[in-house]
């Protein structure tokens, strides 16, 4: 079962909602949040592979929620950019430093168009 991530406001890095711009410290460049990820939940392997390459897991988040779907196929792009439309499900597939896959899902949109969560997690936990 997921395991709740800090509440924001708990941990600096983590994202505490809707904003216009998230902004990476070591870049100049903003990026555009393109939708919102609900509750953020990560399971116990996902927590534990972030710990081990001592990764809180914002970067990936930002990504994610930026649109920059990591190492997923081009078909798995594609689908993701419907899905903004949509409200279908959204994933994305990153290598942490050790070369662990992690991979980050959001749920799709209810009949309101919320997203009501995003789960980090490894492939063998889905």
């Amino acid at each position: 079962m997921p395991r709740k991530a800090n509440r924001p406001g708990e941990d600096s890095h983590a994202p505490t909602g809707p904003q216009l711009f998230m902004e990476d410290e070591n870049m100049s460049t903003k990026q555009e949040v393109r939708f919102t990820l609900g509750q953020i939940v990560a399971t116990p392997g996902a927590l534990e592979a972030l710990q081990r390459n001592n990764a809180t897991g914002f970067d990936y988040l930002r990504r994610h929620a930026s649109g920059d779907w990591g190492i997923v196929c081009d078909e798995d792009k594609q689908a993701n950019e419907d899905a903004l439309k949509t409200g279908a499900r959204l994933m994305s597939a990153y290598f942490l430093p050790d070369e662990t896959k992690l991979w980050i899902i959001t749920e799709a949109a209810d009949d309101a168009g919320k997203r009501a969560a995003t789960t980090l997690l490894l492939p063998d936990e889905y």
